[in-house]
């Protein structure tokens, strides 16, 4: 069937012509369509046919029968997310929201999806990097965080660019890794059109406000080369999961089950929530987040602390309450934090709180021991309502590993949690989120919980390919979903699980589901280290490093590597010993060691979940 081909030389086609011509818009549209680009040069007719030729093939995107043509910035934004948990992906899809909403050309790209070449033809690019471990990048991020810092990285004299970081000043190489993005880009002559923001873990109003005032700075940037595209009312069929961090689904709590024996040190619950009608969907390894309320009776001890009676009011987000509510429901009050110690040495006259400040180092290691009650006990100050929030972070969910498969559970979401508690010179102090699911709700109360996907830490889609999973203590809980979910595939690959933990008789945790798994088939090895069993202590990398032949032909034949657990201690000594493993069982040098163990995470196929 022959086509013809009608060619429009020039933008003064008068509407009466473009009606001639079979066209699908009425004269209204066809009158909006000319005033659009009547203004427009041939290279700017050209970039505008592409545009609109790409918005009918996409089946993404619709435009209403009442859409405006309206002239907006041509040129294109490019966000790259660098994400372990998926905080920092959330920060940018939702400034790829705003930016769409504003009329600019957006696309959102997974650090792991990006070419560090292609920056070279970018005129504006966000990053936004979220920090893992010590001081480094989400693992989607390696590779392109190891390309900008090598000889093989592009000049960039004609990039604008910013970064958002995401991280926690508890931690000493605090947003380390969107400063590195940020001091990468400057090196290779990129400038910045908006200054960096490091944003602490309750993130999300400052986070709003860089996420506007970079979209408004870059519609201003394209706006001399303004091009036609249809505005507002252009609606992109974007599936967004219906619950969320900012709309929480309300769960009711089915089970607070304690899995660790009378007479443990610890005390680690089984928790199962009931997410039934809700049509949430998880998958294995994605982490469950939890909105909790603080206990009432620390917010009152923190009030008597400093002098107030708890019915002062506060404003919180335009909203009026008492000081009270705020502490229950709107503000982090258990663990302390270096942003915290700085703000009240800001209003106690303190020799000592000053000292303490001054030294970096050991403001961490004090905040990382110590409540927030129990250092405005020690440094004593009266202060008002508002100077109270103003020193405090705002509350945000806590993010558990999921420790069921939904392919087992159906509507249901299980965890596996360690009771935070412990006495403090007389006082019980626990843990806010710990303590709430575990102490303060009832069997059948209401839990508010999201999803948070974690595609950084998910099994192999080859269920042929083995997988070998290191979690002591309640690092265990992801690997309980991964055995469900290979369980319920018929998945033939191999399965090899490292748990440790304290004694076998008290602390082995889901004893009876691993010798299940075990006589089924299910579970091919089962390695466990109890460190207190015997005089000498021993933990799993010292079950690795002896079972080391095994793990490195495990690996030779493609295995997946999977660690979930303590990031401070455990993750950096499994991490030593599997580079241990390549040297003697696979004969490599500590360097080729070093990149055998780095080009696994490159691969996605040595994964963590650590924290």
């Amino acid at each position: 069937m022959n086509k013809e081909v009608v060619t429009m030389s020039s933008a003064n086609t008068t509407p009466k012509e473009l009606a001639g011509l079979t066209s699908p818009l009425n004269d209204v549209q066809l009158n909006q369509l000319q005033q659009a680009v009547s203004q427009l040069s041939p290279t700017q007719l050209a970039w505008a046919s592409g545009y609109f030729w790409g918005l009918s093939q996409s089946s993404e995107v619709t435009v209403a029968p009442n859409a405006q043509i309206t002239a907006v910035p041509a040129g294109k934004l490019t966000i790259i997310f660098a994400s372990q948990t998926g905080n920092a992906k959330g920060v940018a899809e939702a400034l790829e929201a705003q930016a769409s909403a504003a009329g600019i050309p957006v696309s959102l790209v997974d650090a792991s999806d990006y070419k560090g070449k292609d920056l070279a033809k970018e005129t504006h690019v966000i990053f936004v990097a979220s920090t893992n471990g010590e001081g480094e990048p989400p693992d989607n991020a390696l590779t392109l965080h190891e390309f900008l810092q090598s000889k093989k990285a592009p000049k960039l004299p004609n990039l604008q660019y910013g970064v958002i970081g995401l991280g926690d000043s508890s931690y000493e190489f605090f947003c380390q890794t969107g400063k590195d993005f940020d001091a990468f880009l400057e090196k290779q002559g990129a400038s910045r059109f908006i200054d960096r923001v490091d944003c602490d873990v309750d993130y999300d109003e400052a986070a709003k406000v860089w996420n506007e005032q970079a979209v408004a700075k870059v519609k201003e940037a394209l706006a001399s080369a303004a091009a036609p595209v249809v505005s507002s009312s252009i609606g992109q069929a974007v599936s967004h999961a219906q619950y969320t961090k900012l709309n929480p689904y309300q769960a009711s709590l089915l089970t607070n089950q304690k899995i660790t024996g009378r007479d443990s040190g610890k005390d680690v619950r089984h928790i199962e929530i009931d997410l039934a009608e809700s049509g949430i969907t998880y998958q294995p390894g994605d982490a469950l987040g939890v909105w909790y309320e603080n206990s009432s009776e620390l917010a009152n001890e923190i009030l008597g602390a400093v002098g107030l009676s708890g019915v002062e009011s506060v404003d919180v987000d335009g909203e009026s309450l008492s000081i009270h509510s705020a502490l229950v429901a709107k503000y982090e009050i258990t663990a302390a934090n270096p942003q915290f110690i700085n703000k009240l040495a800001e209003f106690a006259e303190s020799d000592d709180l000053n000292h303490l400040i001054v030294d970096k180092n050991e403001l961490r290691e004090y905040s990382a021991k110590t409540q927030i009650v129990d250092v405005l006990k020690q440094y004593p100050v009266k202060l008002t309502a508002e100077q109270l929030v103003a020193s405090l972070r705002r509350l945000t969910p806590r993010l558990y590993s999921i420790a069921s498969s939904q392919s087992e559970v159906e509507d249901e979401v299980h965890l596996t949690i360690g009771v935070v508690e412990y006495d403090f010179d007389g006082h019980l102090r626990q843990g806010g989120a710990s303590s709430y699911l575990t102490r303060r709700l009832e069997e059948g109360d209401s839990v508010n919980v999201f999803i948070e996907h974690n595609n950084n830490f998910k099994l192999p889609e080859d269920d042929s390919v083995p997988v070998i999973m290191i979690g002591p203590g309640t690092g265990i809980a992801p690997f309980r979903s991964f055995i469900q979910e290979r369980d319920n595939r018929d998945a033939t690959g191999k399965n090899w699980l490292f748990f440790g933990d304290r004694t076998f008789t008290q602390d082995f945790l889901y004893q009876v589901e691993w010798q299940k798994y075990l006589k089924d088939g299910v579970l091919t090895r089962l390695d466990v280290a109890f460190s207190r069993d015997q005089n000498e202590k021993v933990y799993v990398q010292q079950r690795i490093l002896e079972q080391a032949e095994d793990v490195w032909q495990w690996l030779q034949d493609g295995a997946y590597l999977y660690v979930c657990g303590d990031a401070n201690r455990m993750a950096k000594d499994v991490n030593d010993a599997l580079v241990t493993v390549a040297k003697q069982a696979g004969g490599l040098s500590p360097e080729q060691a070093e990149e055998f163990i780095n080009d696994l995470r490159k691969a996605k196929r040595y994964q963590r979940d650590v924290y």
